[in-house]
């Protein structure tokens, strides 16, 4: 088994301890999933991160592996308790890159295929970032943190010898202080460097106070980057531009100039043309990324994308320099397609995804070489993801990892449902998780599980939070409701000043449909969700008392203090409200769900991670003293070290779940049995 701390009994009071062919708690270490494919110049081979999860340690390990493009060979390149990832071939094909921290520090190392023999490349304290090899394979440029000295500004007397006085005081005259994952953030920047591919001392490219992006190669002597130089960048961080910089010299030009981000370059392989992403900023909520092409001396830039809504990323030149392969979501699936640079596109394939284990957030990733072999995660309802692989439209999978544990345990069938919004008519898109030996003539209890962002979608994807609800015997209804990504820029923006809102209508809307089928207990409705979802359930049962209990998890209750505390406090004034709280006090209010707490019946548990900077666990606070003070039915679960991204840790992962689950079970009218122990 991958191998957990046994604190779960705190949370499980309710539930059973027996074998089980349904998902349980710790089945979350025994699954794995493949991420970063990355396909060999000649297409004949793929590397892969092969993810693991360790129960005794309650560390997520990586391991590289190779296969061959038609299935045969698949064999480990690194072995280990460790993280291996971010494998790179060299152009000729003989060579890897990839990082590990099986020396300690996440460093560079560089691996003979023929013989296996390597080295580590780098060694520094700060980890190497987006590596790039020159396309002679000779060089390689990445970005490295470089710490910055600050004198303190405070000027303290000079202490007895021998007195125990408390740290120096940390003055902070940043605006970005800290950030969600990083904590508070140390001085310095985000640089360029270029080195040799066999190692030795990098050079510095890059200087100021700046933060450069990732580095590509136009020729042997010149980076292309993206990055926010404008004086004003902590204001107005969107304002990307695009810049070539000379590696002798230093010499730093613009390529792009307009009110906005612009990003993602990739030179073409004749070296004629630079693709990026991009848009007129207009300081909405959601804004389509366009696709746009300029000749490398940044002349002729023209948009390529127009009319087709959807977000092109990721993307790659064919051989010819005259199409380009990208990835995009649409309808919470995400696909892989081509675009000619006159605008035509044609999808190759999809169900691209799997990538996000405890939720099912669409998104996954792919590489694909010029003539067009492609490698890509392989999504599915069915198992977190597997290594896809294909040329045009024909398709195959290469790996089963999971047979182990799936091939003996009944997970949730996943169906696509769509229904009206009572609001406006408009369709809604959604999935069904039904519970394994599901039976159309019983009535199960139902619980909504609401995704963040709130400008993100979910998909069809196995997703362990939503199996392990299944498992215990509840139908799950998820949903992408207005706002949501992957259906057009109008869509995602009927929010825009107006979040919390008419998702509401959209959601209830869904529990309707649900319940109209005829297999849901409607005195045994539940909801949840974090983040973005978190600000949704919070909202929901301050609107409707007809959720039996709701877990609030990692919410916005209060978007006054949220602007003013989260980490990035110069994007969501500007782009999610029409200007600075205390201009516009009576909107926020508006939209915050404090506003609705006194109408609130529904016994609520609040969970957040402690080290949470993007929704601080103070706005958990509020909520919770809010209900307290009114006599109201309510609990509070601090995940101890655990950021925005609970779900990072493994066990953190188990306690979400389990007590959500002891939640629900407390206020479930009908006492079912819950099977989520080991085997």
């Amino acid at each position: 088994m991958k191998k957990l701390l046994l604190l779960l009994c705190v949370f499980l009071p309710l539930i059973v301890f027996s074998q089980s062919d349904k998902l349980t708690l710790l089945d979350i270490y025994d699954l794995e999933y493949v991420s970063d494919p990355q396909i060999s110049p000649d297409g004949t081979r793929i590397l892969y991160v092969r993810n693991l999860k360790d129960v005794m340690t309650d560390k997520n390990h990586s391991n590289i592996w190779m296969i061959n493009f038609d299935g045969s060979g698949n064999r480990p390149i690194t072995t280990g308790n460790q993280r291996d990832y971010n494998p790179i071939w060299t152009p000729d094909g003989t060579r890897i890159l990839y990082k590990s921290n099986k020396n300690g520090d996440a460093q560079v190392y560089l691996h003979w295929l023929d013989s296996r023999a390597e080295q580590m490349i780098t060694n520094s304290t700060y980890s190497a970032n987006n590596i790039q090899v020159s396309p002679n394979g000779t060089m390689i440029a990445y970005n490295q943190f470089v710490p910055s000295a600050k004198d303190n500004f405070i000027k303290m007397p000079q202490k007895p010898e021998g007195a125990k006085w408390n740290d120096p005081p940390k003055y902070i005259d940043d605006m970005n202080y800290r950030a969600d994952g990083q904590g508070y953030l140390k001085t310095g920047n985000q640089q360029v460097f270029v080195g040799s591919i066999e190692g030795g001392t990098p050079r510095q490219v890059t200087k100021g106070d700046f933060n450069y992006g990732a580095p590509k190669w136009l020729d042997k002597g010149t980076l292309i980057f993206s990055a926010n130089l404008h004086k004003d960048n902590e204001l107005d961080p969107r304002n990307t531009e695009l810049y070539r910089i000379n590696i002798e010299t230093g010499e730093i030009s613009a390529l792009t100039n307009r009110k906005g981000p612009d990003q993602s370059p990739v030179i073409s392989p004749d070296g004629k043309r630079i693709a990026y992403t991009g848009f007129d900023d207009r300081y909405q909520g959601y804004q389509m990324t366009e696709l746009y092409i300029m000749n490398s001396d940044g002349s002729n830039s023209r948009m390529i994308s127009k009319g087709f809504d959807r977000a092109p990323q990721n993307l790659y030149w064919n051989d010819k320099s005259d199409a380009l392969y990208f990835q995009y979501n649409d309808k919470g699936n995400t696909k892989i397609a081509s675009i000619s640079v006159s605008g035509k596109v044609s999808d190759l394939t999809n169900n691209v995804g799997g990538l996000s284990f405890g939720r099912p957030y669409s998104g996954g990733t792919f590489s694909i070489t010029p003539d067009g072999k492609y490698a890509y995660t392989l999504g599915s309802s069915n198992a977190p993801a597997e290594l896809g692989a294909g040329q045009g439209s024909k398709v195959r999978k290469l790996t089963d990892l999971n047979s182990d544990v799936l091939s003996v345990k009944k997970p949730g069938r996943v169906e696509e449902i769509w229904w009206k919004s009572s609001h406006d008519n408009r369709d809604i898109q959604g999935w069904i998780c039904y519970p394994p030996d599901f039976d159309p003539g019983e009535r199960y209890p139902l619980i909504l599980e609401i995704h963040g962002g709130p400008f993100a979608a979910y998909g069809p994807w196995f997703a362990t939070e939503i199996q392990l609800y299944a498992s215990a015997g509840y139908v799950v209804l998820y949903a992408n409701p207005r706002g949501s990504t992957s259906y057009g820029e109008e869509f995602g923006n009927l929010i825009h000043h107006n979040y919390p809102g008419e998702d509401y209508d959209d959601l209830m809307s869904g529990v309707d449909a649900v319940i109209s089928k005829g297999f849901v207990d409607e005195t045994n409705l539940f909801v949840t969700g974090g983040s973005g979802g978190g600000v949704l359930s919070s909202w929901i049962i301050g609107k409707t008392d007809r959720f039996k209990a709701a877990v609030v998890a990692k919410p916005v209750i209060n978007w006054y203090s949220f602007v003013l505390y989260a980490d990035g406090p110069g994007f969501f004034y500007k782009y999610w409200f029409p200007g600075y709280p205390w201009e516009h006090e009576t909107h926020y209010m508006k939209r915050s769900p404090i506003s609705l707490v006194g109408n609130v019946n529904t016994p609520a548990m609040i969970l957040t991670g402690e080290e949470d900077y993007r929704t601080p666990i103070a706005e958990t606070e509020q909520y919770y003293a809010a209900l307290k003070i009114q006599g109201k039915e309510a609990s509070m679960v601090r995940i101890p070290g655990a950021s925005h991204g609970i779900a990072a840790q493994p066990s953190n992962l188990v306690a979400k779940v389990a007590a959500i689950l002891s939640w629900f079970e407390k206020y479930k009218g009908e006492n079912m049995e819950t099977n989520l122990d080991s085997k």
